[in-house]
């Protein structure tokens, strides 16, 4: 039997961003390799996404998209957005994206054609207060595992500069224009804050989030 065809021979990484921003989606990333990957020898310099540059981000992401392309690797990032967020909480929200995100990922090229009792018994490291459906067996929530398991930080990175790219170009559209969304991805900066109580909210924006702000007169 191959090595890779081992139950838990398979590690899942699992991460999110934009949990604390007032507009915008909240995106869940999740990462698939071998247990074996080489992480020093094909992406040395990941880490919590927090602690990147923008450009070092971007740089990781694109050898990220290679490496699923050889099937190497593979990744998925889901969104769940605004709207959702206000009629449900941010936890369920961050809990249906990172479900969707899971089962689309996909065995294939180096990681082998194998059956989905394979990704449930692979082993699935997540940040913070983050839990996997109970059908994924072998699951570790670790505190600060995005500065600690370099696969948890790759789908910190993912997750960030996929919401991040959303965001960009979200501000390109003229609804959007007034809120600088580009700059801030929208967390809530000064710029940002004062843009809501000048304009009103949009139908991006979190509005169980942003109720003190339309309600102030500052």
């Amino acid at each position: 039997m191959p090595k890779n065809s081992l139950p838990g021979s398979l590690i899942i990484g699992v991460d999110e961003a934009g949990r604390g921003a007032l507009a915008g989606p909240v995106a869940v990333g999740v990462v698939l390799t071998a247990r074996d990957f080489s992480w020093q020898q094909l992406l040395p310099e990941v880490d919590d996404s927090k602690r990147l540059t923008l450009a070092k981000r971007a740089e990781i992401f694109s050898v990220a998209k290679t490496l699923k392309a050889t099937g190497v690797l593979d990744f998925r990032v889901a969104l769940t957005g605004a709207r959702l967020i206000d009629q449900v909480g941010i936890n369920p929200a961050v809990k249906l994206a990172l479900g969707r995100a899971l089962s689309r990922l996909r065995l294939g090229g180096r990681l082998g054609e194998r059956s989905v009792i394979d990704l449930y018994s692979a082993s699935v490291k997540l940040d913070g207060g983050l839990f996997a459906p109970a059908n994924y067996q072998n699951q570790q929530t670790i505190i600060k595992g995005d500065q600690t398991e370099p696969i948890i930080g790759l789908a910190s990175i993912l997750a960030k500069v996929w919401r991040d790219r959303y965001m960009v170009r979200l501000s390109a559209v003229k609804d959007y224009l007034p809120y600088g969304l580009a700059t801030h991805k929208g967390y809530g900066t000064a710029f940002h804050r004062k843009a809501i109580r000048q304009n009103g909210l949009s139908p991006e924006h979190r509005h169980s989030y942003c109720t003190k702000i339309t309600l102030s007169h500052c």
